[in-house]
């Protein structure tokens, strides 16, 4: 996943305030990394920075978090894990691109998935609050929502994330909706994207690594170098990365 712009834009383009003040730039993030997210409490909406991988308040350990970084929209909301999140803690993740994996033989080539439009795509998520007894130290995390995939990811995987429309941004982010029919619509967000939200092209194998972090992560590549595995020549050979969506990774 990406978050290219600073979050002084997104507080723009999210009509919220920025409480992070980050320079964004982050082309390869991954569960357990903090990501900035967006909030809202009553009336006020804010731009904040939780962990990715979400700790339920009941766990006993923050390592709980570094299996839960998705969540599947058909079973949310009988899981214990996301329940109560789904029902009072939803927020939106902005990404500009994420990342998933095609296998082809023994190779698994990297795929950037973007708005043509170029805006930044608000996925569905939920967040959670951890409390160390020991040290009091609270740790915020989120995971993402997803769903089965639409026409133009199934080729590359049957999960994608779910992506709220900016029309159902404030209902999704909605403080009241806690229970009842007006829960129950939220689930009625919970779907594959249209096809004509996204386009996807494939990106050097570098992803995989997450120690690399910068913008020729998403800069598309040519045929000849997918047909070489994803990388250009003179790219040393990576391990084959895990897709972020995959159901192994999912709880």
């Amino acid at each position: 996943m990406t978050q290219q712009r600073p979050t002084s834009e997104l507080a723009e383009i999210f009509d919220a305030e920025d409480r992070i003040d980050a320079p964004g730039g982050r082309f390869n993030l991954a569960p357990t990394d903090d990501a900035a997210v967006v909030v809202q409490r009553e009336d006020h909406r804010a731009i904040t920075a939780y962990r990715w991988g979400l700790i339920p308040h009941w766990s006993d350990t923050p390592k709980t978090g570094n299996r839960m970084f998705n969540a599947r929209a058909e079973t949310l909301d009988r899981n214990p894990a996301f329940r109560y999140a789904f029902s009072k803690r939803r927020c939106l993740v902005p990404a500009d691109a994420y990342y998933e994996w095609k296998r082809a033989g023994n190779v698994r080539q990297p795929y950037a998935i973007v708005r043509p439009d170029g805006r930044p795509i608000a996925l569905a998520g939920l967040w959670a609050g951890w409390k160390d007894e020991d040290t009091g130290e609270v740790i915020r995390s989120f995971t993402i929502v997803t769903a089965g995939a639409n026409e133009m990811m199934a080729p590359i995987h049957d999960r994608m994330p779910v992506m709220i429309p900016e029309e159902a941004w404030e209902r999704w982010l909605d403080p009241t909706r806690t229970a009842g029919a007006r829960l129950a619509e939220l689930k009625g967000l919970l779907v594959p994207s249209d096809d004509g939200w996204l386009e996807m092209y494939p990106v050097s194998r570098r992803v995989n690594d997450v120690r690399n972090d910068d913008p020729d992560l998403v800069e598309p590549i040519s045929p000849d170098a997918v047909a070489a595995g994803g990388q250009a020549s003179t790219d040393p050979p990576e391990p084959a990365a895990p897709g972020l969506f995959d159901d192994a990774f999912e709880s």
